[in-house]
């Protein structure tokens, strides 16, 4: 699979009723479950003091990763996402194909 980063920013549409708020948002967590058991979500971060979130996402392509990954996040409807596409840096100290 391929990795993305992805910047999320949810903005709730004003006037939405408070339940509706808290059922999305646990369903949204139990997605993300999922999404990080089937290798989808691999990490996810909130930058201090922000209400975005920064994560690094895997699918086959970037088709993929918006129809059957981001695409299915309860939240989604709620969400600007901006995605870019990432690729293997040389001196990575985290590379698998590094001779130790």
């Amino acid at each position: 699979m391929k990795e993305f980063l992805v910047e999320i920013t949810t903005t709730i549409p004003e006037g939405t009723e408070e339940a509706e708020v808290d059922r999305r948002r646990a369903a949204e967590s139990v997605r993300a479950g999922e999404l990080a058991a089937t290798g989808h979500l691999f990490r996810l971060w909130r930058p201090v003091g922000e209400l975005r979130s920064l994560g690094i996402w895997r699918a086959v392509d970037e088709t993929e990763l918006h129809e059957k990954v981001l695409g299915t996040l309860p939240l989604r409807q709620w969400m600007t996402v901006k995605v870019t596409p990432l690729q293997s840096h040389p001196n990575d100290p985290g590379r698998d194909d590094l001779a130790v």
